[in-house]
Order: C-alpha cells, then structure tokens, then sequence
C-alpha cells in the first residue's frame, strides 16, 4: 500500500512530468489548434516519424493523468473522501478522453502520406484531415473541461482542510472557475479569452502545486 507521503511526492513528479511531456509534444507538432489541414497534412508527410513521437509522449502524458488521479485520491482522500472521489472520477475521465483522442488522430499519418501522393484527390483529403483536426479540438476541450472540474474539486476540499497552502490552493480554484466557465462559453460561442485565462492560471497552478508537493509537501505535513 503507498502512504500518503510517498503519493504526494508521486503526484508531485507526475504535475511536473505531464506538464513538460505536453510541451514537448506540442513542440514536435502535436498541437491542438485550428490550422489549416493541408498544411498539417503536409508537414506531417514531410516528418511522419517525429509526428508518431509526439504523439507517443501525448499518450505518455496523458497515461500520466490516470495515474496521478489514483495519487491525488491515496494522498488526500482523507481530507475530503467524498470531494477526493469526485475529484479523481473527473480526472481519469480527462485521461481516457485525451488518449483516445490521440490515438484516433494517428489516422493523419495514412491520410498524410496519401495525400503526398496524390494529385487528383487532394480536396477531398484536405476535407476529412480538416475534421479529424476539428474533432481532436472538440474532445481536447472536452478534456480540459473534466480537468477543470476534477480540480474544482480538489482545490474546494484543500481551501476548507487547509491540506495545502492557502494560495496555491485559491489559486487552483480560480483557475478552475475560469477554466470551466471558460470552455463551455467556448463551446456555446467560440470565444475563447476566458479559456485562455484559466488555462494559463492552471499551468501555474500545476507548477506551483507540482513544485510543492515534490520539495515541500513533507517538510509542512
């Protein structure tokens, strides 16, 4: 059985882990955005073994996410069981939302290299790239959406347990609040500023509570 101590440091690493795994498949084209698929498609022809990387390490991060969520629960269950519970529910649904989502998009590696190939059939190629692309989008958000309520939750039962410190745990709240708030104003109207915000405050909330739970979570428990 893991002791609390030892799944705070886990879930520590795995903050920390998940973060610089995303970037990094971000960074070799693995992006969620709204680009035109000929492009991607193109790029993706040109290099199809870095875009098999980067979505290798997606999986990586997001395998990540399933374990963290059975952490968070060991480590902080006892603070809040019922909020702990519902936390981590909303968090491995996040998981399995995102790996799916990554394994579906390998399909862009076949539809890329037919569409280096052909001449006459481009249009239609570019037409199903540009949905799976839409469809990655949708579910990513839907993805984001589950992590800001699982840490909705959490961060409610550590304001009232003061099981972490108070800013890293307000802070984690209002990233929530604008993260939900955020992507389903997104989903209902496009605009995406909101989400944006509350994106940004969960990474630095992620950094700091990673960071914490890693150096500083035994020295205070």
């Amino acid at each position: 059985m893991i002791r609390a101590p030892l799944a705070m440091k886990l879930c520590g690493f795995l903050y920390l882990f998940i973060l610089v795994t995303s970037a990094t498949s971000a960074g070799l084209g693995n992006r969620n955005d709204k680009g035109d698929a000929a492009l991607k498609l193109t790029n993706i022809s040109e290099n199809p073994g870095q875009y098999r990387m980067s979505v290798n390490i997606a999986l990586m991060s997001h395998l990540g996410i399933l374990v963290i969520s059975g952490m968070l629960f060991l480590a902080f269950s006892s603070n809040g069981r019922s909020l702990a519970l519902i936390g981590s529910v909303f968090r491995i649904g996040e998981g399995l939302v995102l790996l799916y989502n990554e394994v579906s998009v390998l399909r862009l590696l076949d539809l890329a290299k037919e569409y280096a190939l052909t001449e006459s059939n481009k249009e239609s190629l570019r037409l199903l790239g540009d949905q799976i692309l839409q469809t990655k989008n949708a579910r990513f958000l839907l993805g984001l959406l589950l992590l800001g309520i699982g840490a909705l939750a959490y961060c409610i039962m550590f304001v009232q347990s003061g099981a972490i410190p108070s800013m890293i745990a307000w802070l984690g709240l209002v990233a929530g609040i604008f993260t939900v708030i955020g992507i389903l104003v997104n989903f209902a109207s496009g605009f995406s500023t909101v989400y944006v915000i509350g994106m940004l405050s969960m990474m630095v909330f992620e950094v700091l509570f990673g960071g914490w739970l890693l150096f500083f979570s035994c020295a205070t428990a």
